[in-house]
């Protein structure tokens, strides 16, 4: 039963994480939830060796329907790939604590600005050139990397409104284009966990099952209903995030 329940949060962890990111605010208090005497690591091992398979099939599935720019994501990916490598490392000597009671109030800031900008994120306009976008998108790449592998909650989110705000992606292109270098960052951490002894292979494969079906499951829905419904997705998923690392900050 434990892996059924495990399976079932996988597959709707990869269904919002293929809309919006966000995924592991389902599949992470789950698996903590299931699993209450595991080491966190091993915790978050098993939700990276899911999330990744989820985040990689809705990368070829965008791929497909949507025209992504190669020339940034390529650059944004090897850097969230070697961002995530020194945050993993630096979360080895520095404790991260300090973000948890920032972080609630940057989501908060980030969905403030996206509720007063009616028509942010509506139209698919890249406002820089080739070059400044390739070098933005690796800024984006690289700082949300290192903060995936030191902290974690919220990447895909936050690199969906960078995408929006600062490369005038629409989003539904900043959805498909995040996926690229969430797997990147994911793919570093993975890596890292495994090496430590920290993934049990016996239930990764089940839940990157489940977490691959809901994946295309929704970017399906993603596709079909374009940007507006990505960013109604956006906000209700910023807005859970807030309430949880909010209560996880302050409360618990």
């Amino acid at each position: 039963m434990d892996l059924i329940w495990m399976a079932l949060a996988s597959l709707m962890a990869g269904f919002v994480d293929a809309i919006v990111g966000g995924g592991g605010l389902i599949l992470v208090p789950a698996l903590f939830a299931i699993l209450p005497n595991t080491h966190p690591a091993t915790l978050f091992g098993i939700n990276k060796s899911a999330s990744i398979w989820g985040t990689a099939i809705a990368t070829v599935q965008y791929s497909r329907r949507v025209q992504l720019h190669w020339h940034s994501l390529g650059p944004a990916a090897l850097c969230g790939l070697a961002g995530a490598f020194a945050g993993a490392w630096a979360v080895t000597v520095v404790s991260p604590e300090f973000l948890r009671k920032l972080l609630p109030f940057v989501l908060l800031a980030v969905l403030a600005y996206t509720l007063a900008r009616k028509q942010l994120g509506q139209h698919h306009a890249p406002a820089l050139t080739r070059r400044g976008e390739a070098w933005a998108a690796a800024a984006i790449g690289l700082v949300l990397g290192f903060y995936d592998g030191f902290f974690g909650p919220g990447t895909g989110s936050f690199l969906v409104f960078l995408f929006v705000r600062w490369l005038g992606y629409d989003f539904l292109h900043a959805s498909a284009s995040a996926k690229l270098v969430n797997t990147s960052t994911n793919l570093a951490a993975l890596s890292l966990f495994a090496w430590k002894g920290h993934v049990w292979w016996h239930y990764a494969l089940v839940l990157a099952l489940a977490n691959v079906a809901g994946s295309l499951l929704g970017t399906r829905l993603a596709l079909r209903h374009g940007a507006g419904f990505v960013r109604g997705m956006f906000i209700v998923v910023v807005g859970a995030l807030i309430l949880k690392t909010g209560y996880d900050a302050f409360l618990r």
